[in-house]
């Protein structure tokens, strides 16, 4: 029992030290169109948005926005 009181302990403040939860701006979601358009990926839309990659991914299926690449070859 101590031990399954010591991972719940442990998961809480995991989420505590994530941070405070940010509300995403227009502008914010403006720019991630944009860099999607431009076929950028995930990772770097993340790292320019100061989001993360998760955050980025669960804003684009709610917003209907598909992170595929567009312009890939089928030789690549």
């Amino acid at each position: 029992m101590a031990k399954k009181a010591k991972k719940t302990a442990k998961k809480t403040a995991k989420k505590a030290a994530a941070g405070p939860r940010r509300d995403w701006t227009e502008a914010e979601l403006k720019n991630m169109k944009t860099l999607v358009k431009q076929n950028t990926p995930t990772r770097l839309i993340a790292m320019k948005l100061k989001r993360t990659v998760t955050s980025v991914q669960g804003k684009a299926t709610r917003e209907g926005i598909s992170l595929a690449p567009t312009n890939r070859s089928p030789r690549d």
